[in-house]
């Protein structure tokens, strides 16, 4: 088994032991098992699979942040994790408009166009994990 901590600025969204981690880092899609070999990788927005057994997978839409495993222990650090049951598809339509708007009106390259660039995958990824 592989202890996993997922954690945000608000505090612990889940501490335990799983089977399989499954999440997404810029380079593409990751899977990490027990005595997996150290990894530090940047974090995209995506869902994140928490296989706690055969029977059982928690899922939350992860933000952007980063993942570390060493020793057998991983740690999610992400803006945010959110249960999909818990996310709001019509705030996340606003957002999405919102990040878009700010991504026309921005120079290519600038701090806030990036900035926009960041909000718009997370909106456009936490829309498609509320429906369904």
């Amino acid at each position: 088994m592989l202890d996993v901590e997922v954690l945000t600025p608000e505090g612990e969204v889940f501490n335990g032991e799983v089977r399989q981690l499954s999440t997404r880092t810029e380079v593409g899609e990751i899977g990490i098992l027990a005595n997996h070999a150290p990894v530090l990788g940047a974090l995209l927005p995506t869902t994140l699979r928490l296989h706690v057994s055969d029977s059982e997978t928690k899922r939350y839409a992860q933000s952007h942040g980063w993942l570390q495993v060493f020793d057998n222990t991983a740690r999610v650090l992400v803006e945010e994790a959110v249960a999909p049951e818990d996310l709001d598809a019509g705030a996340l339509k606003e957002e999405l408009s919102d990040a878009e708007r700010r991504l026309s009106e921005s120079e290519s390259g600038s701090a806030e166009w990036s900035r926009a660039v960041k909000d718009k995958q997370r909106a456009e990824t936490f829309l498609s994990i509320a429906q369904g």
